[in-house]
């Protein structure tokens, strides 16, 4: 059978997260396994072209893992190369008009989120695509996660009854640069630049609860850059102008209230990096990125409170842990490999530039709701 290969301009890769999720764990991976195996005993074909700014940087790359093209002229080969496909995980400032040229060369566009830095922008996007016919998808990695997946599992199987809330802790310490190097860019943390804890996390937010547990239909956030100066990567120090924590109650469909907290300025004290407490009428669910534990109604104990006396009850100890009952691997690299398949089989891909402007729009809601110290009512009962 004869292998379909794709060409990817991938734009970004020398980041953190476009060359170590989606360049190295996702593509260099599906092309060095051999491709993607279809039913007929073809497979899918991957070849990368590297974008970006730094000529000595992607040139090292390209050396490093044997990719044949690179090229810091993003947008001469947008608009006159032949790959079919364009990626981005470039600043999310640089975005927009990057996937609009790339929409207007015909390409499937598949793009980190936000999408945008505002839900105007990311409605021309949707536009443009619709006009365009192309598939067009957006990062939804943590919905392919093991814990999350369990979790789905757990949910989908009507374990919680009716589910009453959902309870988020996601982040960790990132150091401020003075005296060890912090382990995020620094552009993270100015707001003029498209940083912003809101802007980053609350999109990722907006799919998990769409997906798993109902559409928000209201938000009351607090916004807080606790520290207010960092040192870049050239040891400089700079204001911090975006908010480094958000503090957030989302009021879903259904009734269920979900708390998320999320902050790069607090330490971590729990199993993962991010947890999702769960709680049902008939049973409640902890999950992470990779466990997922869970108690059910006929397992909880009788807890009873007795400030006098120290507890003897050991409460971790009463969850049961969800089997793997299969093979998980990067999430990333899962949601591009269901990327192609709908480019190749000329499907849409259900995490479209659309449900990246419903995540634009919970983080508009989000930001409103920190600056006027009010509720905010996101349209039609949810965040589309």
């Amino acid at each position: 059978m004869t292998d379909h290969t794709y060409r990817i301009l991938m734009n970004g890769v020398t980041g953190r997260m476009g060359y170590r999720q989606h360049l190295l764990r996702s593509v260099l991976a599906i092309r060095d396994d051999g491709g993607i195996p279809l039913p007929d005993g073809s497979r899918v074909q991957v070849e990368p072209v590297l974008l970006g700014r730094n000529a000595e940087r992607l040139k090292r790359l390209a050396d490093e893992h044997g990719v044949a093209e690179w090229s810091t002229d993003a947008a001469e080969l947008v608009a006159h190369d032949d790959a079919p496909i364009y990626f981005d995980a470039q600043i999310t400032a640089a975005r927009k008009d990057a996937l609009l040229r790339a929409i207007g060369a015909g390409k499937h566009v598949f793009t980190e989120k936000p999408i945008a830095a505002s839900v105007a922008d990311g409605q021309e996007l949707v536009r443009a695509a619709t006009e365009a016919g192309i598939v067009n998808g957006v990062v939804h990695d943590k919905l392919y996660l093991p814990g999350l997946r369990k979790l789905k599992r757990v949910a989908d199987s009507g374990f919680f009854g009716r589910i009453l809330s959902v309870r988020g802790e996601f982040g960790y310490w990132v150091f401020e640069g003075d005296g060890q190097p912090a382990q995020r860019p620094s552009w993270n943390y100015r707001a003029e630049d498209g940083g912003g804890m809101v802007l980053d996390m609350f999109c990722h937010w907006n799919y998990v609860l769409e997906n798993l547990f109902g559409r928000v239909r209201a938000v009351t956030a607090k916004a807080v850059t606790h520290l207010p100066q960092r040192w870049d990567e050239r040891g400089e120090p700079y204001a911090a102008t975006a908010d480094d924590a958000a503090y957030a109650l989302f009021e879903l469909d259904g009734g269920a209230v979900a708390q998320i907290n999320s902050s790069w300025a607090v330490r971590v004290a729990r199993r993962e990096l991010v947890e999702f407490q769960v709680d049902g009428t008939h049973g409640s669910a902890v999950a992470g990125l990779f466990g997922c534990r869970v108690q059910h109604r006929v397992r909880t104990p009788r807890p009873v409170w007795n400030p006098d006396e120290p507890t003897d009850e050991d409460f971790l100890g009463q969850w049961d842990e969800v089997p793997d009952n299969a093979e998980f691997g990067n999430g990333f690299r899962a949601q591009w490999e269901r990327f192609l398949l709908d480019v190749h089989l000329g499907r849409p891909h259900p995490y479209d530039l659309a449900a990246g402007v419903r995540g634009l729009r919970l983080v508009d809601a989000g930001l409103t709701s920190s600056a006027e110290g009010r509720r905010v009512e996101l349209p039609e009962g949810g965040a589309a």
